[in-house]
């Protein structure tokens, strides 16, 4: 039932007191009670009408009808009521620097995001190294932080290897010494002991792109005894797709630790075919004993660096040695024709989106496809590319358009996919609020249940909810989140199964979906009818 069409009633308990008469001695009185919903616990089972009892942060009851009364009461008739999404493969740490409030991430029903994505981690766990200022930039103070600044959803983290990589052996493509790796080992180590919740790599950006199969697996290995994944973004995802997913299982194959293949994905057009022997490749590494999973968000265009058209290459060394390549007569025609193969297997420029940008010169850049913005100031769109990153240092944000929607449907609905957004935390209002970004960010989650579930039938959608909740939860040992059960952590998301979808496009992203009721986090009230309520009530969280 559409919220706009039916009053979503929030009783309060001074209201409900003399409803409530006679039932106190049987159920006591809960911080919040929701009412009349039909649950789906996030294992995968269908849903069944009942009620919700929350107090201390934790579901304390599930049953038909909860008998004692709460001080806050969420009227969730005619609404699905399911755990609150964990986005297993975020970027909203930026974000919630910037605004703790985390506007697109509560409302599409995230509850807990998974950062240090893509080799990259805000912490890399030795007390023997510095960040810059001065302080450690172990995993505990990265959680501490989170804790001191209380942001609106949780925050887990991975341990970014390319972090690792560039903090011991810098941003060069050479191998990393004995002492190196034994060094890039132990912050692995420490990183997990102090509650990291898997490893990442970024094997297309530097310096992850210089790490050898070797040197991930060394590093990995210490995730095998946690149980806790190796997450990768592979080393390609187009033309040698299939040798990179054989390296990612050759990686946690050696290393002995559970893979996670993140965005999986087959980019250009030549690619598309592809898809059947890599899930066939993903189901004979099962059927060997490798626990291997992925993850996938529902468009068919990605996001990243204007500098990833450019071969790895052309990028060591960092930034300075970049664009020096780029200028230089003995580098510059061979970039410009690797570039252009790169620009051409994803369809030309018009299929290159540009996504923010830093200098004040090129903002008229933002939200434009690069090969109609530059015919509309008479530019050579490759000769405008390396000026914009010239001006920018580098920083150039880009959404690509190169994957199919048939295999898209096929990635979502796998028995061995789930959904992450791969996406950052903004808000139509304040400092996040920059750019033309991916509208994933802002739209995965109802997207999902509007598009694939509701409309295209991809997939059902209990079979959609235990994807975006129990299953990411469990793959990172968060124990007790990403289900609805007794002594779990009350994370809940109420939502209009009839209504619900993205309204973020990629010419207008900065848009909140419909059809979200009511969010709860650690017990909070977050949002309610389209309004945020409460206070910041999220939390770091470990894995366990």
């Amino acid at each position: 039932m559409n919220t706009n069409r039916r009053d979503f009633a929030v009783t309060s308990a001074g209201v409900l007191l003399g409803l409530a008469v006679g039932q106190r001695g049987q159920g006591g009185v809960h911080d919040l009670v929701v009412r009349r919903g039909t649950l789906f616990d996030g294992t995968g089972s269908a849903g069944v009408e009942g009620d919700i009892a929350i107090a201390g942060g934790r579901i304390v009851e599930i049953s038909r009808t909860v008998r004692g009364r709460g001080r806050d009461e969420l009227d969730a008739r005619g609404l699905a009521v399911a755990p609150g999404f964990v986005d297993l493969h975020s970027h909203g740490d930026g974000g919630l620097q910037e605004d703790p409030r985390g506007e697109s991430l509560i409302r599409q029903g995230i509850t807990t995001i998974v950062v240090g994505q893509d080799g990259s981690s805000r912490a890399v766990s030795s007390a023997e190294r510095r960040a810059p200022g001065g302080q450690p930039d172990t995993f505990a103070a990265l959680f501490a932080s989170i804790d001191g600044q209380r942001p609106a959803v949780n925050v887990a983290s991975m341990i970014g290897l390319g972090t690792v990589r560039g903090r011991v052996v810098g941003n060069t493509d050479r191998p990393a010494t004995p002492d190196e790796l034994r060094t890039m080992v132990g912050m692995v180590e420490s990183a997990l002991a102090e509650g990291a919740c898997g490893a990442s790599s970024g094997l297309e950006y530097t310096p992850g792109a210089f790490a050898s199969t070797e040197e991930l697996i060394a590093l990995c290995r210490p995730l095998a005894a946690r149980g806790l994944p190796y997450a990768t973004h592979m080393r390609n995802e187009d033309d040698r797709l299939l040798d990179s997913i054989d390296e990612s299982i050759a990686v946690a194959r050696g290393a002995g630790c559970p893979l996670q293949i993140s965005h999986l994905k087959t980019q250009g057009p030549r690619n598309w075919s592809k898809l059947d022997a890599v899930f066939a490749r993903v189901a004979a590494a099962a059927r060997d004993g490798l626990d291997v999973m992925f993850d996938r968000y529902p468009y068919i265009a990605y996001a990243t660096g204007l500098t990833n058209l450019f071969p790895v290459w052309s990028r060591d060394g960092g930034t300075d040695a970049f664009l020096a390549r780029l200028a230089a007569p003995e580098t510059a025609d061979r970039i410009r024709t690797e570039t252009l193969a790169k620009v051409d297997l994803i369809g030309g420029w018009e299929n290159v989106h540009i996504s923010s940008v830093r200098a004040a010169e090129d903002r008229a850049a933002e939200g434009k496809r690069l090969g109609s913005y530059a015919r509309s100031i008479s530019a050579d769109p490759y000769e405008l590319t390396v000026a914009m990153l010239g001006r920018n240092r580098g920083s150039v944000g880009m959404v690509g358009f190169a994957m199919s929607e048939e295999n898209l449907e096929r990635i979502l609905s796998h028995p061995r996919g789930m959904v992450a957004s791969d996406g950052g935390a903004f808000a139509i209002e304040g400092p996040t609020r920059t750019g033309s970004p991916h509208p994933r960010g802002l739209g995965t989650f109802p997207r999902v249940l509007g598009r694939y579930v509701r409309e295209r039938r991809a997939l059902t959608l209990e079979q959609a909810i235990h994807k975006m909740t129990a299953l990411p939860a469990s793959r990172i040992r968060l124990t007790d989140r990403g289900r609805l059960a007794p002594g779990h952590a009350a994370d809940v998301v109420v939502f209009d199964p009839a209504t619900v979808a993205d309204r973020a496009t990629f010419e207008a992203p900065f848009q909140y979906p419909d059809g979200i009721a009511a969010v709860v986090v650690n017990g909070v009230v977050a949002l309610r009818d389209n309004h945020r309520a409460g206070g910041m009530t999220g939390q770091a969280v470990r894995a366990r």
